[in-house]
């Protein structure tokens, strides 16, 4: 699986963070159908590896794990099934491990230098957050010094301002709970969270 060539033809990616999914299997599968197959399930989710492992068995569904913390978190997403991984800052042992295991590593960062680091670690691609906060024009900004590096915007992103981001000069921008909120995906309310990722979507466009 080529991730930058998946990102840079989806343009986005949908993170899924709850405190509980019953049903990842139809999550997921209400994701690829809605054209958002590009998934991350957030290992602070309880029982992130059973769901992922769960999640794996969708056709179309390109999955990953986030908030990786250690090498052992990287080593149980992978072995659940996660065929990347992203972090929300910069991890080192995450880095050599998914290099080590030859799997796409999507490294957290901010500041220029931590950018610059990301991709000294072996980073696919690196995840600037808060993108919201920092706004469009700081993708701009990074790519003066850095024009070839990937860049994932993530934090705050909605419908209204996703599409400002990509024009900024971002590879893809993460849909998150304005897509799969919580509560959604504790209740399993799949035609709701199917209209939202298509709203994203065509925000996009």
């Amino acid at each position: 699986m080529d991730l930058l060539a998946e990102l840079g033809t989806r343009r986005a990616l949908c993170i899924i963070r709850a405190p509980e999914i019953p049903d990842p299997v139809g999550l997921a599968r209400t994701l690829v159908e809605a054209g958002l197959p590009i998934v991350e399930f957030a290992l602070t989710t309880p029982g992130a590896p059973r769901l992922i492992e769960q999640a794996s068995q969708v056709d179309g569904l390109i999955l990953g794990a986030g908030t990786v913390m250690s090498a052992r978190d990287a080593r149980d997403a992978v072995s659940a099934g996660a065929t990347f991984l992203l972090t929300p800052g910069l991890r080192p042992a995450v880095a050599e491990e998914a290099v080590r295991q030859r799997i796409p590593v999507v490294l957290g960062a901010m500041t220029p230098t931590e950018v610059a680091t990301a991709v000294d670690l072996g980073a696919t691609a690196v995840k600037v957050f808060p993108a919201a906060r920092l706004g469009p024009a700081y993708f701009g900004d990074l790519h003066g010094p850095y024009p070839n590096v990937p860049l994932v915007a993530t934090g705050g992103l909605t419908a209204e301002n996703a599409a400002s981001f990509l024009a900024g000069g971002a590879i893809a921008v993460t849909a998150g709970s304005g897509v799969v909120g919580p509560k959604l995906a504790a209740e399993s309310r799949f035609d709701e969270i199917g209209e939202r990722a298509k709203e994203f979507l065509a925000a996009l466009a």
